[in-house]
């Protein structure tokens, strides 16, 4: 199979869109496998799909269960570390039920309460075992989750409350949306609902930040309205926010071009979550026999399975033969960030040394934010590369934040 031709705008188009999405879906484990290996031979079993959601109700935001939280996922400057599960709405509009974890702060809470970090944490995969909230030692994607642990604990120790969402159907049943901003953003304003009633000094104003993936479930959430007023979220951080490009992956694959073996390690991710999101999108339908192990290790394991699965499959050879791409390609396009319309001021935080996120494709996100409101603040941080560029805001974000709750609006670079 051979790459189209293609003018060479349109090549550095697909070029920019697939180094975008390549930081959304390699953030997260660098790791091998742990439990969850999946088994990479062309004859693989067929994994029973997720179980279906169960009904739940009752207003969004309402705390379902709540219990102690030990180990890896606990953030250790905490004086109290909960996990919990609470009603949130998904990509269709729905009620459901979504785990997450809350850490509270051994401070006394202001008046007003302690303000809330609601963290949105980059890919990890789509199955259960990937989400954050089951984290362990020997977990696979802990070495993502522990260095994220580390600035998270940070915020925690200055006297905010940090939850965390492990996101629609990672953690509880049902598929995983991923990159479906409407999901995300809901997943991640319900946390801190769920937090308040979980405690009474937790307070109603709020931030979203999040890295990669998570970076665009924050852009998606400053965009959001909240026609409740219970909580106020004051303002966003996006860190390295994955997105841009999302709809070219499968087409470029299905080309063969430069990069296109590499990109198949992403693609079971996407599959999966758009068919979570949209019945439209069927992707045992899309890929051929010898392809569909990528499907078992999307639903059993993370992206280390996913990657040792995608180095055994030709990528001439993942598409049947009259594939229609058009679903699954028309879907993402819905859900790519550029031009988003932010409500709040909004931090963008990047990387010079980026390799998944470009700095190139952050500052055509910017752009495309900034013509649509001028409250967009972009820092750019020498040296740092996708998982460094956490560690390396955190001052200004730091510093972003608290201008913000007292009340002063942060200059925009726009």
């Amino acid at each position: 199979m051979h790459p189209p031709t293609n003018p060479p705008r349109r090549r550095r188009a697909v070029a920019l869109a697939l180094a975008a999405l390549a930081a959304v879906t390699v953030t997260a484990t660098t790791g091998t496998a742990g439990a969850a290996s999946a088994d990479a031979g062309p004859s693989a079993a067929p994994v029973p799909a997720p179980a279906a959601k169960t009904a739940v109700h009752g207003p969004r935001g309402s705390l379902l269960s709540v219990r102690p939280l030990t180990g890896a996922a606990a953030l250790p400057s905490a004086a109290r570390n909960r996990l919990v599960t609470y009603v949130s709405e998904d990509a269709r509009g729905r009620p459901i039920a979504v785990s997450g974890t809350v850490s509270l702060p051994r401070t006394r809470p202001p008046a007003g309460g302690w303000p809330v970090i609601s963290w949105a944490h980059g890919t990890t995969g789509t199955a259960d075992v990937c989400a954050p909230s089951a984290d362990t030692p020997a977990g696979p994607v802990h070495d993502y989750l522990s260095l994220m642990d580390r600035t998270l604990d940070a915020w925690v120790a200055r006297g905010f409350a940090v939850v965390q969402t492990d996101y629609e159907g990672l953690g509880t049943p049902g598929e995983h949306p991923y990159m479906n901003g409407r999901s995300a953003a809901n997943t991640v304003l319900d946390m801190v609902r769920a937090a308040r009633g979980l405690d009474h000094g937790v307070g109603r104003d709020w931030f979203a930040i999040g890295h990669s993936q998570g970076g665009h479930a924050a852009l998606f959430s400053a965009a959001t309205e909240n026609t409740r007023r219970d909580v106020r979220l004051l303002g966003a951080v996006a860190i390295a926010p994955g997105g841009m490009g999302l709809s070219q992956t499968a087409p470029y694959i299905q080309a063969g071009g430069p990069g296109a073996q590499a990109a198949l390690a992403f693609l079971p991710t996407l599959l999966i979550g758009a068919s979570a999101a949209d019945p439209a999108v069927v992707p045992d339908a899309l890929l051929t026999p010898e392809a569909k192990p990528l499907l078992t290790a999307g639903r059993t394991g993370c992206l280390a399975q996913i990657r040792e699965v995608a180095a055994t499959i030709p990528v001439n050879n993942v598409f049947a033969q009259g594939a229609d791409l058009g679903p699954l390609t028309r879907y993402l396009q819905t859900q790519e960030p550029a031009g988003i319309a932010v409500r709040v001021p909004t931090l963008v935080a990047q990387g010079t040394d980026d390799a998944l996120v470009s700095k190139q494709s952050t500052d055509h996100l910017v752009g495309t934010m900034c013509a649509k409101a001028k409250k967009v603040d972009y820092r750019v941080y020498q040296g740092a590369d996708h998982r460094a560029a956490v560690a390396a805001s955190f001052g200004d974000a730091l510093e972003f934040v608290n201008a913000l709750r007292a009340g002063r609006t942060p200059a925009s670079t726009c």
